[in-house]
């Protein structure tokens, strides 16, 4: 049976957003076109994989066309949104594999968002029992899918770093998150530590 696909091509919004107070964010992609809108929650670190490796491929895009392609080296002022998640945020699943790919036939970014499955996580004691033919990722039941153009897709990166920023403050010795309650930091022999 063929996924479902949350496609969006292009949408009116794309963008990372955080539900809760800090340390105990949720962190959401979100897309909307007209009335339709599709939010799919994900890990800290996702977020930033996906922010960082965004503006790697537009840069070597870039690199590689020798400016031929349109791609804004920053993101483009209007194009800056420092809004909220629009409500209602329903999680229509999880993340897990996301793949990103440049389609040079229309100059879009190419975002692909799989769910987070179980099945998929091998341990290493399972590895060792398995044959090369026993490495197949089940079939997804449903994928967000996002095109957007290259100056959406830096907009989208400036906000993923500024929600990323948003958080708590890193411990300047440990570098571990500090609560504002403070941290019991393990580099100050259990002394705790409070925001600096």
């Amino acid at each position: 049976m063929a996924p479902l696909v949350h496609g969006f091509d292009p949408p009116e919004r794309f963008v990372a957003g955080t539900v809760g107070p800090p340390g105990q964010r949720t962190f959401f992609l979100q897309a909307r076109s007209g009335a339709r809108l599709v939010s799919v929650a994900l890990e800290k670190q996702q977020v930033q994989a996906l922010a960082e490796r965004i503006d790697e491929l537009l840069d070597e895009v870039l690199t590689s066309t020798h400016g031929d392609a349109s791609i804004p080296a920053m993101a483009p002022l209007g194009l800056d949104d420092s809004d909220p998640l629009e409500q209602p945020i329903e999680e229509e699943f999880r993340a897990g594999t996301m793949t990103l790919s440049w389609d040079s036939s229309d100059e879009r970014l190419v975002i692909e968002v799989f769910p987070y499955s179980e099945a998929a996580v091998i341990t290493p004691e399972q590895v060792a029992d398995l044959d090369e033919e026993d490495f197949e990722e089940p079939e997804p039941d449903e994928v967000f899918l996002v095109r957007i153009p290259a100056g959406t897709a830096r907009a989208f990166v400036k906000r993923a770093e500024q929600v990323l920023g948003a958080g708590r403050p890193d411990c300047p010795f440990c570098g571990g998150p500090v609560d504002p309650e403070g941290h019991l930091c393990v580099r100050a022999n259990g002394f705790r530590r409070r925001d600096p």
